[in-house]
């Protein structure tokens, strides 16, 4: 059971995935911190069915748009993965599992930012209740801040994943020539930008339609620090990638990761001290009652 057994369009059999997952765990632990993370934050914040519907719904926008790169370039360019790691990890086809799964954690991210950035807090001290709505969660201005906060990790992860080899992620994947971005073609940034809006876009349209306020969700709890969950799995993942590339003391590319980095961080500062966008307490009693939580 140690090697895959390929099908004829590259899948492992059905026999091998239960192997192939528990070989992924130990090979990327890292990557399923984050989605632990993820899974822990969007409950507490969104529900379980709604988490489950934002998980599979990225993923599988995730994996299409790898899966169609890979043979005719859009959206992110032509890349290839070397598949080196195939029998170590699982793969569907011939994307690897763990890096289409990395968006549902990274798009979480995102849209918590989003969030963060258009609706009012109810502040106390150092701690914050993000007062969002279904009508701001399916506004225009929240998909375009997810795609852009999206895009925004992608430059910063990127660039560090093309480099593989100098660290622990391993040389997974190239592209077919070399972009101006570190290596990086900046078709990839804007194939991050499709993807993102394409999931949450597909996302706000099926929580819409049958997840809004009288679906009873099970699952969300308000409690202190709360709000930092899911902008603090934003930043996590941008600290991580930033520790990597001083790591491998690419210093070009840390600085520019730190610049892009800086502007979450001033948002935050900024929005956080911001008096003028407390919530009021109408506001917050409909947060709690569109998601039918108990204060």
């Amino acid at each position: 059971m140690g090697a895959s057994v390929e099908l004829i369009d590259g899948s492992e059999r059905p026999m091998d995935f239960p192997v192939l997952f528990v070989k992924t765990v130990l090979l990327r632990p890292y990557v399923f911190v984050f989605l632990a993370v993820f899974l822990f934050a969007s409950i507490q914040t969104m529900g379980r069915t709604r988490t489950l519907v934002f998980w599979f719904g990225t993923w599988i926008t995730a994996f299409l748009s790898e899966f169609s790169s890979t043979r005719n370039g859009f959206p992110y360019g032509w890349y290839h993965y070397t598949e080196s790691t195939r029998g170590q990890e699982l793969f569907i086809s011939n994307v690897p599992f763990m890096d289409s799964l990395s968006y549902s954690f990274l798009l979480y991210a995102a849209y918590s930012l989003a969030l963060f950035t258009v609706c009012p807090l109810r502040r106390k001290g150092w701690d914050f209740q993000i007062v969002d709505d279904f009508r701001i969660r399916s506004g225009w201005r929240v998909l375009l801040l997810t795609t852009l906060y999206m895009t925004m990790i992608d430059v910063i992860i990127d660039p560090v994943a093309l480099q593989g080899e100098r660290w622990f992620l391993g040389k997974i994947y190239f592209y077919d020539y070399r972009g101006h971005y570190f290596g990086v073609p900046l078709s990839n940034a804007l194939g991050w930008g499709v993807t993102g809006f394409a999931a949450t876009l597909l996302y706000q349209t099926i929580e819409r339609r049958w997840l809004g306020p009288l679906f009873n969700d099970r699952g969300i709890r308000v409690f202190g620090l709360r709000g930092y969950l899911g902008i603090g799995l934003y930043f996590g993942v941008l600290l991580f990638n930033l520790c990597v590339t001083a790591w491998i003391q690419e210093w070009g590319l840390l600085i520019a990761g730190c610049f892009i980095f800086l502007m979450p961080t001033v948002l935050f500062i900024l929005r956080f001290a911001d008096p003028r966008i407390q919530a009021t307490e109408d506001e917050w009693q409909r947060h709690l009652r569109e998601f039918r939580v108990q204060p």
